[in-house]
């Protein structure tokens, strides 16, 4: 059975290599018909401690790392961090 990957935003890097991601996803109501969106809360596995609460990232579901996480983070969605360092680069080369 393949393993779920998911895409979710990071609302709370607090414990110690674990990361809590909030995965929204859209469903119809079956009578009504309007589009709601129902969210479900994920801990996952962070070894380095690398991200960061507001970032978006993929996590992928693993063999059972403790009572809560069943899931590691795979990378960052978006290359919003990565896209920041690079203007940083370009900056300093222009003033040097």
């Amino acid at each position: 059975m393949p393993k779920r990957i998911l895409i979710g935003t990071v609302v709370s890097d607090k414990p110690d290599k674990t990361v809590v991601v909030n995965v929204e996803r859209k469903v119809k109501h079956p009578l009504y018909g309007k589009i709601i969106r129902r969210s479900k809360k994920y801990h996952a596995h962070d070894a380095d401690n690398a991200f960061r609460a507001g970032e978006k990232v993929r996590i992928e579901e693993v063999a059972p790392i403790s009572k809560l996480k069943t899931w590691k983070v795979l990378d960052r969605v978006g290359g919003q961090a990565d896209t920041a360092l690079e203007a940083d680069i370009e900056v300093d080369a222009a003033n040097g």
